[in-house]
Parts: structure tokens; sequence; C-alpha cells
């Protein structure tokens, strides 16, 4: 297998940084039970996007899990605080790590 990385950019709708990283309790408690998950960080550029760092143990656990999370809690409130005209995802494998 091969680490990847998978990067969610996007800006907010209408909710503070904060308050959407409480609102995503639900969401770290369900990745941390998914196969190849590592770790999770996010960050808030200055313009206030907001970009979500997920590691997997490979692309394919990484891309296997974002289509059960958008199925399995697609009634989650977290999708409502993003403004999905922002989004972009994209998941590689990682080529280099100090």
């Amino acid at each position: 297998m091969t680490l990847a990385i998978e990067i969610t950019t996007f800006q907010l709708n209408g909710c503070t940084c904060q308050e959407f990283i409480a609102a995503n309790a639900e969401l770290d408690v369900w990745l941390a039970r998914q196969p190849g998950f590592q770790s999770r960080t996010m960050a808030e550029q200055k313009d206030g996007t907001i970009v979500d760092m997920l590691f997997w143990d490979s692309v394919a656990q990484g891309t296997a899990s974002m289509h059960r999370l958008m199925d399995e809690l697609r009634d989650s409130p977290v999708h409502g605080m993003i403004d999905q005209d922002t989004v972009s995802w994209s998941i590689a494998p990682v080529r280099h790590r100090v």
C-alpha cells in the first residue's frame, strides 16, 4: 500500500471554523472506524478557505471512504455548513514524507 493524502478545500456557509469543527465530531468518529484511515487535519486560510487534509493507507481506501461518507452520512448537518459551489476534492499517493 502507498500512503495517500486527501485534500478538500471549501468556504463555509455562514458559520465559523470553530463551529464547523465542533459539528464534525460525529464525522471524526466515523472516519476513525474506516479502513486505512490515519489522521485528519483542518486549517483555515486567511481568506476563510478551509483546508481539510486526511491521510490514508492508500488512494483506494480514501476514495472508498469518501463514497461511503456521502452515502452513510448524507444527512449530517456538516454538509449544509459547506458552500458546495466552492468544494475542491483530490486524493493522491504521497511521494515524499519526512
